[in-house]
């Protein structure tokens, strides 16, 4: 054995033995206080309170309520209560994050939060739950437009990231957003994203960040092909430790039930469930299988809906079959344990023991052998369900339903005995929580709190997990693995060494930095930056560019992806593009726009119109008949957009094209004749009569002002290109709460993706 071979070898020892006595904090609730709720399916992840109640009695008159809209659960840690909720009408609608004494009520402090560029309807706001780490007592909330943050225990914000304006996160008319989970140093969320390279095809995707810092660790794609309907689920993970790595189950919006490993977020295996998103959280039977429900159709049947037990593969990382050609994603496995036709959209089961229980969209509770499927008994308790999981605690079961009643039931194997039957005010979306003795609902009025008087209570133990076991460095982690960059910005890489599970091992150094270009990649780019040891910087000139830099050092490797994006003053006339690209379709030459612009590559292509070069919304792909894309800084702000821009269509249909200028969105709408401001069409919508005539060119100007009070005036004018500019603004509108900071992008909306769109000559310049 050669001098550099014994080296490497004692190396890998040295990191092994370290490795085998790292304290990597996995179990459950190592930092959690008994009675803690800190996540939306509490300690046990399934729905199911550790507590015990010496001559319970549920008191049915709440002991205290605030009004506060909301259609989530609240969680509990260390004597505190946050909630996620909504307040106000029309454009002074905010979503809001409110921390409580979890006794009395009394509220400590509220943090507030602005929608923008979705398109949420009907008050669907909330849908989903924060979640708390026990160990640093921080609070985490991903809003139903995609603002994922971070506040300490008092309310200060820690950090913040855009998910939309950051990694292309999608929005849907539904508005559910769905928990996060977190598990030792990684705070993990979901969202359906159409980002830039491999990663620019619309996915359900994972994003697992620091949960200290707010860096991105890993992404992941586990799915196939795009979400079911365009839309996205909200199935909460349930996380476990198996064969020696942490794995999370969880279902999917391609309609699978997927595991993938929680360290590095690699996709282990799947099983398609549905051929709609499956949105239940699944929950494990016995260690040996998991269990999960949908309501939508079947892969297999004409029925609709299942409730369905796999019998978990011996090695979660060995259990797969082959990967379906062009798809990516988790191999399948097939190992359906039994099935059943339960038929639920949203509300996940709750698992004691051998039973089950579970309410179904026609608003009946059943009771189910969970070793076999068989359904022992069934009760109506209303007209449907829509959301809301129960919760089991001392031999009862808590139930909030869709029309805003809360029943207390108890389950036996002959049947259920309903003790209490509760009228509250407003439909109830959101499961229930439980902490010392306290109950809590949240409706779409008031969030309430249910007092279980008792003489003591005691708290059962959280079964101790199966220990994570290290093996020797595979690879190199590189933290943040995703940057953003404006020139002259630099920023320090953490390396760490990790085992072939993504178990971090200790430090690395990196000897050597290239660039490095995948070879399926349709566009060959290199990010215009330089990366040193553990420093990437983009210099005073850098050029607008995404890539990849490979960094390797003893014969493992880590790669970090990034981004520089141009600062202001920006333009941008697509005139250097070289058309060289054979479309698909009609075999006109094209040429992909910006790499670095977020989901652009699908959305958008760069044509000749007239003689000119100009940027043209695709028609492929009915997910992006409403096309965003975003090619600034998320923190951008005091600035102005203007653009060249046309819509096509006749008198029956026209597309509407427009400019995107610190969340707020100016556009011709093409079908109306109007030239609107908004931000949601729902909350934030102003517009005046404008005539848009198709394939004719208009130039459309946005200018945002925010006042010191932190209102704002949002202006727009549009005008035929050949004409001269307007002196005056053509629309203005006050928002009360205005956007404070966004990213530039544009905007092009194709009726069934039947029109297109373009814009030309696109500038974005400070305020003056």
């Amino acid at each position: 054995m050669t001098n550099s071979k014994l080296s490497r070898f004692f190396t890998m020892i040295r990191f092994l033995v370290a490795a085998l006595l790292v304290p990597f904090g996995f179990t459950l609730s190592a930092a959690e206080k008994p009675g803690d709720w800190v996540r939306w399916r509490g300690p046990l992840q399934s729905g199911v309170s550790l507590e015990h109640y010496k001559k319970p009695v549920f008191e049915p008159k709440a002991v205290w309520e605030v009004e506060l809209a909301g259609r989530g659960t609240p969680v509990i840690h260390d004597g505190r209560l946050y909630a996620w909720g909504y307040r106000g009408q029309g454009p002074d609608l905010q979503e809001v994050l409110m921390a409580t004494d979890a006794a009395t009520g009394k509220v400590l402090w509220e943090r507030s939060f602005n929608d923008f560029i979705s398109d949420t309807v009907y008050d669907r706001y909330s849908v989903g739950a924060p979640v708390v780490d026990p160990e640093t007592g921080n609070i985490y909330l991903h809003t139903t437009y995609g603002i994922f943050n971070c506040h300490d225990r008092d309310g200060n914000l820690l950090w913040e990231i855009s998910m939309m304006e950051r990694f292309g996160r999608l929005t849907f008319p539904n508005g559910r957003a769905g928990a996060c989970v977190i598990d030792g140093d990684l705070v993990i969320t979901r969202a359906v994203t159409a980002y830039w390279g491999a990663d620019g095809p619309a996915r359900d995707r994972f994003f697992a960040f620091d949960k200290k810092t707010g860096d991105l660790v890993w992404a992941s794609s586990p799915g196939v092909g795009d979400p079911y309907l365009k839309d996205t689920s909200f199935s909460t993970p349930y996380l476990t430790t198996r064969n020696g790595r942490r794995v999370m189950y969880v279902g999917l919006g391609c309609g699978n039930l997927a595991a993938l490993n929680v360290a590095d977020g690699k996709p282990l295996w799947r099983f398609q469930v549905t051929v709609g998103g499956l949105n239940a959280s699944p929950v494990i039977h016995h260690g040996d299988k998991v269990i999960c429900i949908h309501g939508t159709e079947n892969v297999d049947s004409t029925e609709t809906g299942r409730m369905v037990a796999l019998k978990l593969p011996a090695d979660d990382a060995k259990a797969g079959g082959e990967v379906e050609e062009g798809q990516g994603g988790a191999p399948k496995i097939s190992n359906e344990w039994w099935r059943n036709n339960l038929e639920m959209f949203g509300s996940s089961p709750v698992i004691v023991g051998d039973r089950l229980y579970q309410v179904t969209m026609n608003g009946e509770l059943h009771s189910v052998d969970a070793s076999n499927g068989k359904i022992l008994w069934t009760t109506k308790l209303g007209t449907d369900q829509i959301l809301a999981s129960p919760l089991y605690a001392d031999g009862l079961l808590y139930i909030t339903m869709n029309q805003g009643l809360l029943y207390v039931i108890k389950p036996t194997d002959a049947g259920p005995e309903t003790l209490h039957r509760i009228e509250l005010e407003g439909n109830c979306h959101g499961s229930p929580s439980l902490s010392n003795g306290i109950l809590y609902v949240h409706t779409m009025q008031k969030l309430y709190a249910f007092r279980i008087r008792n003489e003591g209570i005691s708290y059962d133990s959280v079964p101790a997990e199966e220990a994570v076991v290290a093996g020797a460095p595979a690879s190199i982690r590189v933290v943040p693995s995703d940057v953003l960059m404006e020139p002259g910005d630099k920023l320090a890489l953490h390396l760490s060494k990790v085992d072939a599970n993504g178990n971090v091992l200790g430090s690395a150094g990196v000897a050597k930095w290239e660039s490095f270009i995948p070879p399926t990649a349709k566009v060959k780019a290199v990010l215009d930056a330089k990366v040193e040891g553990t420093e990437i910087a983009a210099g005073p000139g850098a050029k607008q560019s995404a890539g990849i830099f490979k960094g390797t050092e003893d014969g493992i490797s880590g790669m970090v992806r990034g981004r520089v994006v141009a600062p202001l003053p920006f333009t941008e006339d697509f005139e250097k593009y070289q058309l060289s690209v054979d479309h698909p379709v009609d075999g006109v030459k094209f040429a992909y726009p910006p790499l670095p612009w977020i989901g652009a590559r699908l959305k958008w292509e760069v044509r000749e119109v007239n003689g000119s070069k100009v940027l043209a919304k695709t028609l492929d792909n009915i997910l992006f008949m409403r096309s965003l894309s975003f090619f600034g800084h998320p923190d951008s702000s005091n600035y102005t957009m203007q653009a060249d821009v046309m819509t096509d269509g006749n008198r029956r249909i026209k597309s509407s094209v427009g400019l995107i200028n610190q969340r707020y969105n100016l556009s011709l709408v093409g079908n109306s004749n109007l030239l609107e401001i908004s931000s949601n069409h729902e909350r934030v919508k102003h517009s005046v009569p404008f005539p848009v005539t198709a394939n004719q060119w208009y130039t459309l100007k946005l200018r945002v002002d925010v006042n010191p009070d932190g209102s704002g005036v949002v202006r727009g004018k549009a005008w035929g290109r050949e004409s001269a500019e307007p002196d005056a603004w053509t629309i203005e509108f006050t928002h009360k709460n205005a956007h404070k900071k966004g990213a530039p992008g544009i905007f092009g909306f194709s009726p069934q993706s039947q029109k297109s769109v373009y814009i030309d000559n696109i500038k974005a310049t400070p305020n003056r």
